[in-house]
């Protein structure tokens, strides 16, 4: 299963981590949800030209497909959505790199305010950019790990292409950016040491290309860090019980008790989820990520999630939104189904 396979983790060491973090873990039965709005393509390149990414539409029809009762929000605070530029902005070789940082800062606000509140973030985009947002309010608050579930790695950065030629896209490098590799402008934020995370305490969960002649080319440094990866392959294989306890293990070991999760829909099958900015197979179907999430937000370890690359432009009938919004609100209840026959 990746490069799990090849750490060996103490069952006793991990059963010794998850008994001392108990009282530090937050019961999903009692923990309310805020929901934020990032309406943000910023991170993508545009498919054709002068036309803005559609993923930016994505939290106003998740919104109207029922988000807010479906997970159980309390409240809702939208962002003002950030003006897209197509040409290269100043100082930076990331799309919209200038942008990316005030708006991730505006996000982190919103996000570390509602963990000072004792509310669970569900950060709604967008592109996957806003990842940097949540890791960002995360940090602040005292927080630290991520769990990234997401059909690819996100693990480029400018040492893996050619800056002079083309604009960094940044839904193709938050878990670089996030792990300290990139322009500084999206790597250093104000009052957080070090990365947003750091490798030790990241997990990707649910890459499906890691098996592609090309792969080590675009992503090879990453199977060479201590990034803990369960591809997708492996993932199904296992069964989504054995993925997700895999995943907890690594955090008590690691003694993530406040942590981040990052949610790229583009982890589900494009049989099930087409309207995604980068479709693809194998992939999880709706049951099987809302179980995926469901266990591992029932562990209470976690303090927020972003949801990203849902595009409503790809789904006309609003019929992707729907399943959407189902599939968030069975992993909620299920977490606390979970966390209350487990209490």
């Amino acid at each position: 299963m990746g490069n799990l396979s090849r750490r060996a983790f103490s069952l006793g060491a991990a059963f010794l981590a998850l008994a001392s973090s108990a009282l530090s873990r937050v019961s999903p039965k009692g923990i309310r949800r805020r929901l934020i709005l990032a309406p943000s393509s910023l991170g993508l390149r545009p498919e054709t030209e002068g036309h803005v990414p559609g993923t930016r539409r994505a939290p106003a029809a998740l919104l109207a497909a029922g988000l807010q009762a479906q997970i159980g929000a309390e409240t809702v605070v939208p962002l003002p959505e950030p003006k897209y530029q197509f040409g290269a902005q100043p100082g930076t070789r990331i799309r919209n790199g200038n942008t990316i940082r005030s708006f991730s800062l505006s996000i982190g606000d919103a996000v570390y305010a509602a963990i000072e509140d004792r509310r669970f973030a569900v950060v709604v985009g967008g592109d996957c950019s806003i990842l940097l947002g949540g890791l960002y309010g995360l940090r602040r608050s005292g927080g630290r790990g991520l769990v990234h579930i997401d059909g690819h790695s996100d693990f480029v950065y400018p040492a893996t292409y050619d800056t002079k030629t083309r604009l960094g896209a940044v839904a193709g490098m938050d878990l670089a950016l996030a792990t300290g590799r990139g322009e500084a402008l999206l790597t250093e934020w104000p009052g957080v040491e070090g990365p947003l995370v750091r490798e030790e305490d990241a997990i990707q969960i649910g890459e499906r290309n890691s098996l592609d002649p090309d792969y080590d080319k675009y992503y090879g440094d990453l199977v060479r860090t201590p990034i803990t990866r369960l591809v997708v392959q492996d993932v199904l294989k296992m069964g989504i019980p054995a993925a997700a306890n895999a995943a907890l293990v690594r955090m008590a070991a690691r003694n993530l008790n406040a942590s981040w999760m990052h949610l790229d829909l583009d982890v589900l099958d494009q049989v099930v989820m087409p309207a995604v900015d980068s479709p693809g197979s194998p992939g999880l179907d709706f049951a099987q990520l809302s179980e995926l999430v469901g266990r591992l937000l029932s562990s209470g370890r976690f303090r927020g999630v972003t949801v990203a690359i849902y595009d409503p432009e790809k789904d006309p009938g609003r019929r992707y939104a729907h399943a959407i919004v189902k599939a968030l609100g069975d992993a909620f209840r299920l977490a606390q189904a979970i966390d209350g026959h487990r209490t």
